[in-house]
């Protein structure tokens, strides 16, 4: 599942729509002591779960940030789910607020695993398209 935190006070909620939802019930998540912002969500996509966006697993965080490639099939709503939640984190940060986010495995257990890293996120370096997740990072959003 992934969580979000942020130092913007708006309802993300009023920016549901088909290929993501905003939910301020995240508590069940025990990754969200790794964020840094009081305003927690957890960000879902369909079926009302996370696995709806584009990631990469633990093992392959090394091939970092690309757009989707014919060897690798992602769905349509894959792609389109994500793309509009970076351009949504895009548009918090620009308005000069804060943003951060962890990717983790939700199999209900208590305590949250040790993340594996975290990492500076310029959004000025990344396409919208060539976004996705790292599984078990912390990412923090900035624009320099």
């Amino acid at each position: 599942m992934t969580i979000l935190s942020t130092s913007a006070k708006e309802d993300l909620s009023l920016y549901n729509n088909e290929f993501f939802q905003f939910s301020p019930d995240w508590e069940f998540m025990p990754e969200a002591k790794y964020l840094k912002f009081d305003n927690k969500w957890l960000v879902t996509a369909e079926f009302g779960c996370s696995c709806g966006f584009r990631h990469l697993c633990g093992g392959s965080v090394e091939l970092g940030f690309g757009e989707p490639e014919d060897w690798f099939p992602e769905t349509a709503s894959t792609i389109e789910s994500t793309r509009q939640v970076i351009a949504l984190i895009r548009a918090i940060v620009e308005k000069g607020e804060h943003v951060d986010c962890v990717d983790g495995w939700c199999n209900d257990q208590e305590e949250a695993e040790p993340l594996d890293g975290e990492l500076d996120i310029n959004l000025e370096t990344i396409e919208n398209l060539s976004f996705r997740f790292f599984e078990n990072y912390r990412f923090n959003f900035v624009k320099q």
